[in-house]
């Protein structure tokens, strides 16, 4: 397979934000979009806030240089997100999956499954206790797929939010 996973590099930040776009067109949420590329940058590889993986196919078969190395494009189909969080029940953390996006011209070929398989070594090599993520009520492929893998939705949670003028009031 021509497919690839690699960490993101500083000089890949448009195309992460691009695919931050793209996500939020899919999920009906563009016009919540307030990050740039300039924050961006800052908060993945100034803070180190989230890391990126991004999900490339090969454009061309390799073409083999000499013995020791090869040679091929690639072109990124996608991207994943994620940071760790924290359990304190558990004494561990946790890794926790923000957003995963793949093109739609690619969806269904096992690139988003390779995606979570890597992201699961990554938790398990890091010692994490669990992965989680949060999926939208309404998308159903999503929730059939992820369902298909093994994970369980928390239907004992619910999730809540401070933002803007409340998050400000409330720091006051």
């Amino acid at each position: 397979m021509n497919f690839r996973i690699r960490e993101a590099k500083p000089q890949d930040i448009e195309l992460i934000f691009n695919f931050i776009c793209e996500l939020a067109i899919y999920e009906k949420l563009r016009d919540d979009v307030t990050a740039t590329v300039e924050l961006l940058y800052e908060s993945l590889f100034v803070k180190k806030q989230a890391e990126v993986l991004i999900a490339e196919l090969a454009d061309e078969p390799a073409i083999i240089v000499d013995s020791s190395t090869t040679s091929c494009s690639f072109t990124a189909i996608g991207f994943a997100l994620f940071f760790h969080n924290f359990s304190t029940f558990k004494g561990r953390a946790c890794l926790y999956l923000e957003d995963i996006f793949i093109k739609s011209e690619f969806r269904g070929k096992g690139y988003g499954k390779q995606m979570l398989k890597e992201l699961a070594k990554i938790a398990v090599k890091r010692d994490c206790d669990r992965f989680e993520w949060s999926v939208l009520d309404w998308n159903e492929p999503s929730i059939k797929f992820y369902k298909s893998l093994g994970a369980i939705p928390m239907d004992q949670w619910t999730v809540y939010r401070l933002a803007g003028e409340p998050l400000k009031k409330m720091a006051e």
